[in-house]
């Protein structure tokens, strides 16, 4: 339930928008200004009282009522409009847009107005008995000679070689590195790198670990040769302070180590803990197979569900797809984010050869936004269609996840923070994040069922149903190349 006792009206609005006209009584905003003075008041200094300690009265006396009660609104309205919206029960797409209107005098309620699109509602067809598609697991010979290479290549031993130093070797070296700084002459002088100094670093010749040229530098190289390799650090390398410029590296060649792969034998196998090649290739077959087979049933959910939203009527609008795909935009943001990737770095990174150019980095970078937000409205459509229907199942079947159930859900998130899963189910309790556990929960459920009671069929078999001319399908292409249904495009 709503954290605060707001009175909400909600009226529905064309295009999938609502209006909710909210009002916030007296004593809760009152209580939210007194609060709010206090918090001002630790930092405010009135001759005869201590530190902190200054009544409220006299703080928004200094300060003034209308001062203290836009700060006390400003800190509560994110808080009261998640009220608001849970209070109308809907789950809102895209921002909002606020109106605040005027603050209230003293006793008085605080109104303000939201209004906002809404997830629209399904009208569900059949989502029961549907056949669905679904592919046989198979393990191909190729795939499991590749992971028999990349456990031959995880056992390798490094060998000396006497020899010198060819792409796909190792060399140990010792290096230096200088920065080449351009002195008042207009000449380079050679600058010591800060940390640009190593012994005995073990460098795969080919790998692309390091600097772009410095490996190539070493090729041909023998033990006990010395070198010295310039290059440039990329223009977005890591360091700003580097990016751009020239360097050198004085290098010694200590050694030069060849790769030696285990021979593909029952050695191998007992060095990976099996008795015989053929016990190693069946377990590797084994764990492949479970993979696939994890894939597949994800697969067959999925079509599932998407064979239920293609018999359901959804009144999705392009102005919610829209909002949608932002979202889904400013969430990937917000991952790129915790990576260390800012938006520019990314749009700028992620331009094709064939996208519009333009001289300003800003611009191509607003160019190339609004281009990946296009390509996200596909799939912003399809989320909205499917968590339309879902939501409408979950209604008709009441489903509604247990205690039990909430337990086992959060039970890995918990075990991987070192909890008990009924303390973590209940810190999600207090701080009002179980709903949204509960909603997904019951969501995977009702995703659940559409797909239990699914008949799997062949995929020959289901592409040959695609394949199948009927009078409908005939009708559907004559619309399409009506005059009135448009000029075909490639996007349709």
């Amino acid at each position: 339930m709503a954290g605060v006792p707001v009175a909400v009206k909600t009226t529905s609005l064309p295009d999938s928008r609502v209006r909710l006209q909210v009002e916030v009584p007296p004593g809760e905003l009152e209580g939210g200004l007194e609060r709010k003075a206090q918090q001002l008041g630790r930092k405010l200094k009135l001759p005869g009282f201590r530190p902190g300690k200054v009544p409220v009265s006299l703080i928004i006396q200094r300060i003034g009522r209308e001062a203290v009660l836009e700060e006390t609104v400003r800190d509560g309205l994110s808080s009261w409009y998640s009220d608001a919206i849970e209070i109308a029960g809907i789950v809102p797409v895209g921002d909002p847009q606020l109106d605040l209107g005027d603050l209230p005098e003293q006793g008085k309620a605080l109104e303000f107005s939201i209004e906002i699109g809404v997830l629209p509602k399904a009208e569900l067809g059949a989502y029961q008995g549907l056949e669905v598609a679904r592919r046989e697991p198979q393990v191909g010979e190729d795939l499991l000679a590749q992971e028999v290479d990349a456990l031959r290549e995880r056992l390798a031993r490094l060998e000396t070689a006497e020899r010198p130093a060819a792409k796909g070797d190792f060399v140990v070296i010792d290096y230096v590195g200088s920065l080449l700084v351009a002195d008042g002459a207009g000449d380079e002088r050679a600058q010591l790198l800060e940390g640009g100094e190593g012994r005995d670093q073990l460098v795969e010749l080919g790998g692309g670990n390091l600097i772009p040229g410095l490996e190539d530098g070493l090729l041909g190289a023998s033990a006990g040769e010395e070198r010295t390799v310039e290059v440039t650090f990329p223009p977005d390398y890591s360091n700003d302070e580097l990016a751009g410029k020239g360097a050198s590296f004085a290098i010694t060649v200590k050694e030069v180590k060849l790769k030696q792969l285990p021979a593909l034998d029952d050695e191998l196998a007992v060095d990976a803990g099996f008795d015989s090649l053929e016990e190693l290739r069946d377990d590797i077959r084994r764990r492949l197979m479970e993979v696939e087979e994890g894939r597949i049933e994800a697969e067959f959910l999925r079509a599932a569900l998407d064979a239920a939203v293609e018999n359901a009527q959804v009144g999705v609008t392009p102005e919610l797809v829209k909002a949608r795909a932002q979202e889904m935009w400013e969430r990937t943001l917000h991952s790129l984010s915790h990576r260390g990737i800012s938006r520019e770095a990314y749009l700028l990174a992620t331009a094709q050869p064939g996208d519009p150019q333009s001289g300003d980095p800003q611009a191509l970078a607003s160019q190339r936004e609004a281009q990946i937000l296009a390509e996200i409205e596909p799939d912003a459509d399809l989320a909205l269609r499917r968590e339309a229907v879902l939501t409408a199942i979950v209604a008709a079947e009441e489903i509604s996840p247990t205690e039990e159930d909430l337990l086992q859900a959060v039970s890995e998130t918990a075990e991987r923070e070192g909890m008990e899963p009924a303390k973590l189910l209940a810190e999600l309790r207090q701080s009002g994040r179980l709903d949204d556990v509960r909603e997904d929960l019951a969501a995977r459920k009702a995703v659940e069922l559409i797909a239990a009671r699914a008949t799997p069929i062949p995929m020959a078999q289901a592409e040959a149903r695609e394949r199948l001319w009927t009078p409908a399908k005939e009708h559907d292409q004559d619309e399409k190349a009506s005059p009135s249904a448009g000029l075909w495009t490639p996007d349709r």
